[in-house]
């Protein structure tokens, strides 16, 4: 997948130098590796150039970094998380540059991975978004498979909880308000899951005018229109998901689900703007777009892209025990790694006592 955790790496790599290429792995490395991958390579591609801190994609990166990718593209250094990676014989897919020290690390973002993602997926709870008093527990389903509880024993791929703070949220914007004379363009949504579909349309958005402001719904509106479990990330990580696009300027965290008079006035909308998905009514019964409708400053536009996040959850379920798989061969090799890690480092501080 391409989410938030992501988005934080690139970010975070992006302030160690100037210029910020990507490589983006194939489908068949990534399925011959970690097991296979929620949004096809093509579906990456796009979604990885649509981040801002992002400058170039380089598709089909080899899974193991070598010196001669890098100095290919002109790369100082290669840049990763701290968590790990390796390739499907347990090789440190990095060690060939950190040992050429053409290697940065960044901390990775704690409470999301694509594992967790789709263990939520996978087990259809409504636990991912508490609401009122309970609304920061950290409390899961048990699925030990799944590394979901809080008996999780990987510090990677098991699910910690995702503190957000003002600070992180400060990080992800760009804290520029309209200039004088832009057209500032509303949209609003669940944007669960960011996938390509919402990339394309957000672009075509952006298209409308100069700055785009997207509504974020609440967990409890979202789950009213969408039913089952969704959403299935809530809402501040929804948040860092779509500030990280780069055609967003800004967002309205919790967003009414009626565009009011009062909405419009507040951020100086001059056009709202939805795709061509179905709209339902408003508790009340009412249009939610009625209001912007009346000052015709309402359209609808076509992304053309016809992905939808319950097509992305579809693909889990369908393809259920493989991801199980993948879950479960991931946390096993972390797990070794681990033990590994530890091995070593017992072994450095007995040297270190010795000398």
């Amino acid at each position: 997948m391409v989410h938030f955790g992501h988005a934080n790496s690139l970010r975070q790599a992006k302030a160690l130098g100037d210029y910020l290429i990507v490589g983006v792995h194939t489908d068949e490395e990534i399925t011959k590796h970690k097991g296979p991958p929620v949004f096809n390579q093509e579906e990456r591609y796009k979604m990885v150039r649509g981040i801002k801190w992002v400058d170039e994609v380089v598709e089909g990166a080899p899974y193991v970094t070598i010196l001669e990718t890098l100095d290919k593209y002109d790369c100082d250094f290669c840049c990763h998380g701290d968590d790990i990676t390796m390739t499907a014989d347990g090789v440190d897919t990095y060690h060939l540059v950190k040992a050429a020290e053409r290697y940065r690390e960044v901390q990775r973002t704690a409470g999301v991975s694509t594992t967790d993602l789709v263990g939520r997926m996978l087990l259809l709870t409504r636990n991912h978004f508490r609401q009122g008093a309970h609304e920061y527990e950290v409390e899961k389903e048990h699925s030990s498979t799944m590394g979901q509880d809080s008996l999780a024993r990987s510090p990677w791929t098991g699910c910690s909880q995702f503190l957000p703070t003002t600070q992180k949220i400060i990080q992800f914007s760009d804290g520029k308000p309209p200039k004088p004379g832009d057209r500032v363009v509303y949209v609003a949504g669940a944007f669960d899951l960011f996938h390509v579909g919402h990339l394309d349309f957000l672009e075509k958005a952006k298209e409308q005018g100069d700055y785009l402001i997207v509504g974020l719904h609440t967990d409890p509106v979202v789950n009213r229109y969408k039913g089952s479990n969704y959403p299935i990330m809530n809402l501040h990580e929804r948040v860092l998901s779509v500030l990280a696009c780069k055609y967003v300027s800004e967002v309205v965290i919790g967003a009414p689900y009626t565009v009011t008079k009062d909405l419009m006035d507040h951020f100086k909308v001059d056009i709202v703007v939805h795709g061509s998905t179905p709209v339902m009514n408003d508790v009340d019964g009412k249009d939610p777009f009625e209001y912007p409708k009346q000052l015709k400053k309402f359209i609808t536009v076509d992304s053309g892209n016809d992905m939808t996040t319950e097509k992305i959850v579809d693909r889990i379920i369908r393809n259920r025990l493989e991801f199980e798989t993948r879950n479960l061969k991931k946390e096993q090799k972390e797990l070794e790694l681990i033990k590994f890690m530890e091995k070593d480092k017992l072994k450095n501080t007995i040297i270190d006592i010795n000398s």
